[in-house]
C-alpha cells in the first residue's frame, strides 16, 4: 500500500517535516497515532479546518489513528500565531458549547469506529488543573526564551505587544503533545504551517524528556495563487455550518474559484483521483467551468450531503442559466419600499451604508436593469436582484 506521505506530498499538503526519512519509514511500517489540534473559538468549523480534516481522513484511510484535540484549555489563553492582536478570552461554558458543535461536524468526515477509529480529547482536562510552579519546573526548564522569541508567531507580535499570557501558549501546546504521547502513544503532530514553531516545540519536548521518537509535519496553508487566505468572503468566513453559510453560498464560493486555483483546491480538499483532476483541469478555456462545477459539487456534497449539493447546483444554474424557477430565493417584507432596504433585508448588504455604496458603484441591478438610485422604488410583487456578476437572487415578498 502507498505510504501516506507519498499521497500527501502528491496532493500538495506537506510543507515542513523533521526526521523525514525516519517518519516515512514509520508511517509505512505500522499504525501511528497522530493528532491535530482545533481551538474552539467559534461554534462551527470553517474552510481552514476542513483542509485539516481531509488530511486526517487521508491518514486514517492509510491505517493511522487520529486523535482530535479540542483546545478547551488553550482557548482560555489564546494562540498568538497569525495574529496582530490579542484574542478575546471565552468562558468555560462557551468553550464547552463549541466543543460539542465541533464533534457533530467532524463525524461527517472522520470515522470514530473500528481499530483506528478517531478519539476526541479536550486539553482542558489536564491544563486547567495544573500547578503552575510544578509546570514551570517540569516543562518550562526545557524552553529557551531567546529561541522562542525567534519564532514567527511571537516575532510578528513584538512591536504591538505580546502578553505573558500568550507567551505561555507554546509551552501548553508542547505539553499537550507530551500528554498525548504518554496516554495514547501519539508520536506525530500535524497542523497548518503557521503552527510550525509550536508543533516543533512539542516534538522536541518529547525527545528531551522521554528519549523517544516524536515527529512534526505541517501543511501548506489554503491560499489563492495571489497568496490570499481562502475561505474569506465579504460576509466573513466560509463556515461548514449551513446556518452560517448556506449550501448554496458554499457551492457558489467554490464555483467562483479562480482558474489558477482549481487544480490546487481539487487536490487539497477532495478525494478525486489525481489523474482525473489532471484531466478536468487540462484546458484553460471555457471547459474550466465544468471543472469548477465539479469542484463545487464535490465539496458541497462532502460538507452538506449529496441532496443539498444537487439542490445548490440546481439553484446556481437557475440563477446564472436563465431558469428563474430554480433561482435561490430570499425574503423581503411587503412593506419594503426602496432598494437600500431590500438589499439589507435580503442579506446582500450588512447596512444601509453598504447598500448605498453598492448601488452608487454600479454593482446592483433589479429585474435586469442597473440601479443608479439607492432609494429607487421596487416592483409591488416579487423581483430579481443582481449583486455584481456572481450573486443573483429572487426576492419574494412576505
Amino acid at each position: 500500500m502507498e505510504n501516506v506521505m507519498d499521497t500527501l506530498r502528491a496532493r500538495g499538503f506537506i510543507k515542513q517535516t523533521v526526521y523525514e526519512e525516519e517518519l516515512y519509514d514509520l508511517l509505512g511500517r505500522e499504525s501511528v497515532p497522530f493528532y491535530i489540534g482545533f481551538d474552539p473559538t467559534a461554534d462551527s468549523l470553517h474552510v481552514g479546518h476542513f483542509m485539516q480534516l481531509v488530511a486526517m481522513r487521508h491518514m486514517q484511510k492509510a491505517g493511522h489513528k487520529p486523535i482530535i484535540l479540542i483546545g478547551g484549555g488553550t482557548a482560555m489563553v489564546g494562540d498568538p500565531s497569525g495574529r496582530t492582536d490579542m484574542r478575546s478570552m471565552m468562558t468555560k461554558e462557551t468553550i464547552a458549547h463549541h466543543v460539542e458543535c465541533f464533534k457533530k461536524q467532524m463525524a461527517r468526515f472522520i470515522d470514530f469506529e473500528g481499530e483506528n477509529g478517531a478519539i476526541v480529547v479536550n486539553n482542558a482536562d489536564w491544563l486547567l488543573g495544573l500547578n503552575y510552579v510544578d509546570f514551570l519546573r517540569d516543562i518550562g526548564v526545557h524552553f529557551s526564551v531567546n529561541k522562542m522569541l525567534t519564532a514567527e508567531c511571537f516575532r510578528s507580535r513584538m512591536e504591538r505587544g505580546l502578553s505573558f499570557l500568550e507567551f505561555n501558549y507554546m509551552l501548553m501546546q508542547a505539553y499537550d503533545f507530551l500528554v498525548l504521547h504518554r496516554e495514547y502513544g501519539c508520536s506525530l503532530e500535524l497542523g497548518g504551517d503557521d503552527q510550525w514553531s509550536n508543533i516543533l516545540a512539542g516534538a522536541d519536548l518529547i525527545r528531551r524528556k522521554e528519549r523517544k521518537p516524536a515527529f512534526a509535519m505541517t501543511f501548506t496553508l489554503l491560499t489563492t495563487s495571489e497568496g490570499k487566505k481562502m475561505g474569506k468572503t465579504q460576509k466573513g468566513a466560509v463556515w461548514l455550518d449551513e446556518e452560517k453559510t448556506s449550501p448554496y453560498d458554499f457551492y457558489q464560493y467554490w464555483r467562483n474559484t479562480s482558474d489558477d486555483d482549481v487544480e490546487k483546491v481539487f487536490k487539497l480538499l477532495t478525494f478525486v483521483p489525481l489523474d482525473e483532476i489532471a484531466s478536468l483541469c487540462a484546458h484553460r478555456d471555457e471547459r474550466m467551468n465544468a471543472a469548477k462545477e465539479r469542484l463545487a459539487f464535490e465539496l458541497t456534497k462532502m460538507v452538506h450531503g449529496e441532496e443539498k449539493a444537487a439542490e445548490a447546483q440546481r439553484q446556481a444554474k437557475g440563477a446564472f442559466g436563465g431558469d428563474e424557477g430554480t433561482m435561490p430565493e430570499v425574503q423581503v417584507s411587503k412593506s419594503c419600499k426602496n432598494l437600500t432596504q431590500a438589499l439589507v433585508e435580503a442579506g446582500l448588504a450588512k447596512s444601509n451604508g453598504e447598500a448605498r455604496r453598492l448601488v452608487e458603484q454600479g454593482g446592483v441591478s433589479v429585474d435586469g436593469v442597473r440601479a443608479t438610485d439607492p432609494l429607487m422604488g421596487l416592483p409591488e410583487g416579487d423581483f430579481t436582484i443582481f449583486k455584481g456578476k456572481k450573486v443573483r437572487v429572487r426576492a419574494i415578498r412576505v
